[in-house]
C-alpha cells in the first residue's frame, strides 16, 4: 500500500507540476471548499506538492516509515485486533489528510486566494503512528543526530504548536500539528487497551 500511494502521489504530482490548471483545481484552498462545496479538495491536496523538494521529503519519509506501519498493522491483524490491513493504512493515510485540513479550513475560510498543497499531514501520521509502537526506537534529526522517537515527537509538537500559532511562512504547521495528533490518537480509536501497551513500551505500564 505505501507503494501505491507513493506511485499516485509522484504521477499526480509530477503532472500538476506542468499543468498549472490541474494544480489549481487539486490544491487546498479552504473559500473554495465551503463557498463552492468543493469538499474533495480536502483529500486531493495530499497528492499535489509545490515543488520537486517538497515532494521528494515527503516519498522519501513516507517509504522509510510507510511499510513498518504496515507491518505492525499486519502484526495487530495477527493478534486479532483487526481484521484487515489495508483498510486501516488507507484510513490512517487518508483520514490523516482530511483530518489536518480542520483548522485549515476554519482559520483560512474568508481568504480566496490562500492556497495549501502537500501530504505532509498525512505522511505525519504515518510517523507519529509508528512512535506509538516503539516509542524508543531512535530517530535521526537531521540525518545524523539519533534521538529517540518519543523525545522527536514531544519536540516536533512544540515546534509545530508554536509555528501554527505565529502563523509565518509558506507551510502549513496545522497540519503537520492535526495529522500527527491523529496518527498517534489512531491506534488508541482501533483499542483503547494499546494506550497500555504504549506506556509499557516506556517502562511505565
Amino acid at each position: 500500500m505505501t507503494y501505491l500511494i507513493i506511485l499516485i502521489t509522484v504521477l499526480v504530482s509530477v503532472a500538476a507540476f506542468n499543468n498549472g490548471h490541474l494544480f489549481d483545481q487539486l490544491l487546498l484552498n479552504p473559500y473554495r471548499v465551503l463557498k463552492k462545496n468543493q469538499w474533495y479538495r480536502l483529500l486531493s491536496h495530499a497528492f499535489v506538492h509545490a515543488n520537486f523538494l517538497h515532494l521528494l521529503v515527503n516519498m522519501v519519509v513516507l517509504f522509510s516509515f510507510g511499510r513498518y506501519v504496515e507491518s505492525i498493522f499486519y502484526q495487530l491483524k495477527a493478534a486479532g485486533t483487526i481484521s484487515f490491513v489495508q483498510p486501516h493504512f488507507l484510513i490512517l493515510y487518508l483520514g490523516a489528510a482530511i483530518v489536518a485540513t480542520s483548522t485549515t479550513i476554519v482559520k483560512h475560510r474568508d481568504e480566496p486566494y490562500y492556497k495549501s498543497v502537500g501530504a505532509s499531514g498525512a505522511v505525519s501520521a504515518i510517523v507519529f503512528f509508528s512512535i506509538f509502537f516503539n516509542p524508543l526506537e531512535k530517530l535521526y534529526l537531521m540525518a545524523v543526530i539519533p534521538i529517540p522517537g518519543i523525545v522527536f515527537a514531544i519536540a516536533y509538537l512544540l515546534y509545530t504548536t508554536y509555528m501554527a500559532r505565529k502563523g509565518a511562512g509558506n507551510i502549513n504547521h496545522d497540519a503537520h500539528l492535526i495529522g500527527a495528533l491523529f496518527g498517534f490518537v489512531y491506534p488508541i480509536l482501533i483499542n483503547p487497551k494499546l494506550f497500555l501497551f504504549f506506556l509499557k513500551q516506556l517502562g511505565i505500564g
